[in-house]
């Protein structure tokens, strides 16, 4: 089975949890692949250069940015898509019926020229053979929120890169002389992120806040305004597989993100691996069982509340290898294994309805031998006029 895999244009032209979620799947799916029980092969694919219909199955990344687009050609061509939504939580059935009633009457105003972001990634997740969600939560959301049908909808957590398990501190104190307590905020710069919001909770502590992490240009003023607190200090961008960032989480006392809302973010899992523990929004998706005492959840707004539970960390810090143990079951080989069977099981179900992979292989090929019908009397022609030339 040949899988393609694909998002938004500009997918790969930054370094955060997306990219990392995309190329982990994929390479994690091709070692999976490698093996007699899941002979698959998932690979990138560039709408500008490859046909849609020319793999057996497409896996689209993410519900937003027009991609749309790409589970509606994919559909008129036969091919049968497998999306990941990435939708955060919080969209209940009261803000879909807002949402549906925002779109009919932009709608109606615009003759119906212009459609909504609810519209589009309605569209998509109806056109979508397959939805595979990244909790419960965010399953709770397509269906409240989109009205999507539950048996279509699998749930599979992300997975966490390996080094993160083994990250050690020496290597980002050695480089940034960053020796005592200290709070991490992993992630791009800007107001959804909430890192002022941080700053702000915890002013007139004793306590540094690192930032790491891209600032789009819109959000440059943002981060001035971040960086006018003394204790902030903001080491830019680093990459996922870069041993400074796993050793950035291993050395800090807390990593927060009380952002506005969340998916399933990577973040939270590399923390968590590397025995750091998490402070982070309640508007979120991840639900590890028996996990109070290292990932607490509070409102993004409440200053307070985040102080407090930030402070309550940094003061006394839970036991290394306990908060590992959280999250050590979460492997991208797991992870690929579970959409792997996705894959098979959807294909299965197709070809029983006529409308697999084998029967549109075979109707490829009957299309290229038509073609090489129709360019074999050419190409004898050709020939016969060269020679009479």
């Amino acid at each position: 089975m040949r899988v393609g895999i694909l998002s938004y244009p500009m997918l790969f032209q930054r370094d955060s949890g997306l990219q990392a979620q995309v190329r982990e799947t994929i390479a994690a799916l091709n070692r999976l692949g490698q093996t007699d029980a899941h002979p698959l092969q998932a690979q990138p694919l560039d709408p500008n250069r490859d046909r849609l219909d020319a793999f057996d199955m497409i896996h689209v990344f993410s519900a937003a940015h027009g991609n749309y687009r790409i589970v509606e050609a994919a559909t008129e061509m036969g091919v049968p898509v497998v999306l990941s939504p990435l939708l955060s939580p919080g969209r209940d059935q009261a803000a879909g019926f807002r949402s549906r009633v925002a779109d009919r009457l932009a709608g109606r105003l615009t003759a119906w020229h212009v459609q909504t972001h609810h519209a589009q990634t309605k569209k998509a997740l109806q056109l979508a053979r397959l939805v595979l969600a990244l909790a419960d939560q965010e399953r709770e959301t397509l269906t409240a929120g989109f009205m999507v049908d539950p048996a279509k909808i699998r749930v599979f957590s992300n997975g966490i890169s390996r080094h993160f398990l083994h990250a050690r501190p020496e290597l980002f104190r050695h480089c940034t002389g960053v020796t005592g307590p200290f709070v991490l905020m992993a992630g791009p710069i800007g107001p959804y992120r909430n890192q002022l919001g941080v700053v702000q909770a915890l002013e007139g502590l004793d306590l540094p806040i690192v930032l790491i992490g891209r600032c789009g240009r819109d959000d440059q003023g943002y981060l001035e305004a971040v960086l006018r607190s003394p204790q902030v200090r903001w080491l830019g961008e680093l990459r996922q597989q870069d041993p400074l960032l796993a050793a950035a989480f291993s050395a800090a006392s807390v990593v927060a993100l009380p952002s506005h809302g969340e998916v399933f973010p990577l973040a939270v899992l590399e923390a968590l691996s590397s025995g750091t523990p998490v402070v982070m929004t309640d508007e979120n998706a991840p639900d590890l069982r028996e996990s109070a005492f290292a990932l607490r959840k509070v409102p993004w707004h409440d200053a307070s509340a985040l102080r407090e539970a930030i402070c309550q960390f940094v003061r006394q810090r839970p036991e290394r290898q306990a908060v590992r143990a959280l999250v050590e079951a979460y492997t991208w080989q797991r992870t690929a294994s579970q959409i792997a069977n996705c894959y098979v099981d959807l294909a299965t179900r197709l070809a029983a309805e006529g409308d697999g992979p084998p029967e549109r292989a075979r109707t490829r090929q009957a299309l290229l031998a038509g073609e090489r019908a129709i360019a074999r009397p050419e190409r004898e022609h050709k020939r016969q006029h060269e020679q009479r030339a």
